[in-house]
């Protein structure tokens, strides 16, 4: 049997978590799915996966070895790829990965329209609220919101987000007055693990190069961003989100920006890529394709944040809790 074959079967059943899901992937029998792995155990002298009847999961050597697997693989597409012709129609497979409402809300629809005008491609798009290696894990592109010291990567700079505080009118008029952060700590706060668990910090006031940092008990803690979106707006608390995850709610009045000129520096957004995938086809036509939409997308939300500071200007003298 082929290694590299074997080694395809071995991730997409990593991948599909079972091996009748590597199977329909793969359009081959299950007993086929099961003699690549058996190959695969054989050579290696490991048991590389632990099969039930309903499930499947990695063993210690399983786990080093499909990290392994996937970049071999991955190289493999790209030295085929470049050595075809860079020139060469977008095909295969796009593997992506973004935060989960980002991925929902936003790339999903770039990628599908994506896929539309290039027939041969096909994608797995991968949403995680955490960080990921893309080399480990043979991701093709990420859209990640953060600044980035990482030279080993390509990025492609498409827009910036406001990391703000929010909570509904109803709420607001129900709870004392929040002028500076430091008021926070009298309300019911709605806790995220990635914004702050028990607390939040704000830039440091002129003349001081000290963070302040406010403590607080979270009245919930969610581990979702579209759970902690319904809470606050049905009146439940305070949280802090990025700008463009409530959007639409701040759009619509639903809830108000609280603090906002405590706000720490927008955080860049980027299209990230390892070194030498962009000289793969269907890679390089991802980025040219999403770069220009995601730029539109992420300039209309910072100008429709302007528009909306600027009315409430205009009918109150100050954005509240200024």
């Amino acid at each position: 049997m082929d290694r590299i074959d074997a080694m395809k079967v071995f991730v997409s059943a990593v991948d599909e978590g079972s091996l009748a899901g590597a199977g329909r992937r793969l359009r081959r029998s299950p007993a086929a799915v099961s003699r690549a792995i058996a190959f695969l155990e054989n050579h290696v002298g490991a048991e590389l996966l632990h099969r039930t009847t309903r499930s499947l999961k990695l063993s210690e050597a399983g786990e080093r070895y499909v990290v392994a697997c996937r970049r071999v693989l991955v190289e493999l597409e790209e030295a085929d790829l470049v050595a075809g012709s860079e020139r060469s129609a977008p095909r295969g497979t796009l593997t992506l990965t973004a935060p989960i409402i980002t991925g929902e809300d936003i790339l999903r629809s770039i990628l599908e329209a994506f896929m539309n005008e290039y027939q041969a491609v096909s994608a797995r798009l991968v949403l995680l609220d955490r960080p990921v290696n893309l080399i480990d894990e043979g991701i093709d592109v990420a859209l990640r919101i953060a600044h980035l010291a990482d030279s080993n990567f390509v990025a492609v700079r498409v827009g910036e987000v406001r990391r703000v505080i929010a909570a509904s009118p109803g709420y607001l008029a129900r709870h004392p007055v929040i002028r500076e952060p430091a008021d926070l700590a009298k309300h019911r706060i709605v806790a995220m693990t990635h914004f702050g668990l028990n607390s939040w910090s704000f830039p440091p006031l002129n003349g001081s190069s000290v963070p302040r940092v406010v403590q607080f008990a979270p009245r919930l803690v969610v581990n979702t961003v579209r759970a902690a979106i319904a809470s606050v707006t049905e009146g439940h608390g305070v949280t802090r989100l990025f700008s463009y995850h409530i959007a639409d709610e701040i759009r619509d009045g639903r809830l108000q920006l609280l603090l906002g000129k405590d706000e720490h520096p927008p955080l860049p957004v980027h299209l990230l890529a390892p070194q030498g995938r962009l000289s793969v086809p269907k890679v390089r036509a991802f980025v040219d394709f999403a770069a220009p939409r995601l730029k539109r997308y992420f300039t209309r939300l910072s100008n429709e944040a302007d528009k909306n500071a600027s009315a409430i200007r205009s009918r109150s003298g100050r954005v509240p809790s200024e």
